[in-house]
């Protein structure tokens, strides 16, 4: 199995025309496969559930997570075929790529079509980022990554996947891949702004500085320098004041005998 096309389903009848539109591209053969989470009567699963739940149900050596409001326009499977094949060999390490991210702090990188644009191309690309939007997102099984077990609903999960994977030394791309996407988003409801604040609170605290203590030594593993040079000097104290303890208490031992 190559592709493995995973989608949230709110609307069976938008969901069937991006089906439809897939299969008239080439996504027809017996090496693909569609996956689904029915949410047409209610929510039985958010974004996060939704798409790990598909990730761990997907046999295809690529799977695509996509919204059911995404369509195929000129490119199709040989053009995805290509890109993958490319990215391939100019990074090995990458385990997601997607039409549209964030570059960094107001560098974004696109090839898509939507409400806000038509035809556009944003960037090099490929283009390395940080975050990918989630209306269509490839996934490279073999890097076995998934979605945040402690974040719901509907927004952010591209950024949260994609940080998953820069952690586990992978990374993600934006491809020259064209298609368009009929929603314009909704980032200014009470929704998206508590989703937010969700994301940046778990992974403040996931990236926090600390240091860890192993069975075999105590590690930094984040932080500025300067929080690494006290953490130094603490554990060089700690480790002082316990030779000071061990040197007293055979001293004790001695004297009472």
């Amino acid at each position: 199995m190559i592709y493995s096309i995973g989608t949230l389903v709110s609307d069976l009848t938008q969901y069937h025309a991006m089906r439809a539109s897939f299969e008239d591209r080439g996504f027809n053969s017996g090496d693909c496969e569609y996956l689904h989470v029915d949410n047409t009567k209610s929510n039985q699963k958010d974004a996060y559930a939704g798409l790990n739940h598909m990730l761990n149900e997907a046999r295809g050596r690529y799977v695509i997570l996509c919204h059911q409001d995404v369509r195929m326009i000129d490119d199709g499977r040989e053009e995805l075929d290509r890109q993958l094949t490319s990215l391939e060999r100019r990074d090995p390490n990458w385990a997601l790529a997607g039409n549209a991210g964030g570059v960094s702090l107001g560098r974004f990188a696109f090839r898509i079509t939507d409400p806000h644009r038509t035809n556009t191309l944003v960037g090099t690309l490929p283009a390395r980022v940080g975050t990918l939007d989630e209306n269509f997102i490839v996934v490279k099984r073999s890097a076995r990554i998934g979605f945040s077990r402690d974040l719901v609903g509907f927004h952010f999960y591209g950024a949260d996947i994609c940080l998953v994977a820069d952690i586990l030394g992978y990374s993600a791309y934006v491809i020259d891949f064209h298609l368009q996407h009929l929603s314009p988003g909704n980032p200014r409801s009470a929704e998206f702004f508590a989703a937010k604040s969700a994301f940046s609170r778990k992974w403040a605290y996931a990236l926090r500085p600390r240091w860890l203590q192993t069975t075999c030594a105590p590690v930094p593993v984040a932080g500025t320098r300067l929080g690494r040079v006290l953490g130094t000097f603490a554990v060089q104290a700690r480790r002082a004041l316990d030779r000071y303890k061990a040197k007293v208490t055979r001293m004790t031992a001695w004297t009472h005998r």
